[in-house]
């Protein structure tokens, strides 16, 4: 299943935050590459919304995305 965060990407605010479903589906990765990304630095870190909960921040991702190369 799609996340709805996904779908609609673009029309979320710089603002927002995103789980990690949506960074996998963004980049087409999976979750063990979206962490080996963030340790190179090719991924911004996530925030930590609360101590069991991390999210990316759509403004960063989108900063992310235009320079990733395949």
């Amino acid at each position: 299943m799609i996340p709805d965060a996904l779908k609609n990407f673009d029309s979320l605010p710089d603002s927002a935050n995103v789980r990690q479903a949506v960074v996998q589906g963004l980049f087409g990765c999976s979750a063990a590459t979206v962490w080996r990304m963030v340790k190179r630095g090719t991924l911004p870190a996530p925030r930590k919304i609360t101590p069991h909960i991390s999210a990316w921040n759509v403004a960063e991702l989108r900063k992310s995305l235009s320079t990733y190369e395949l």
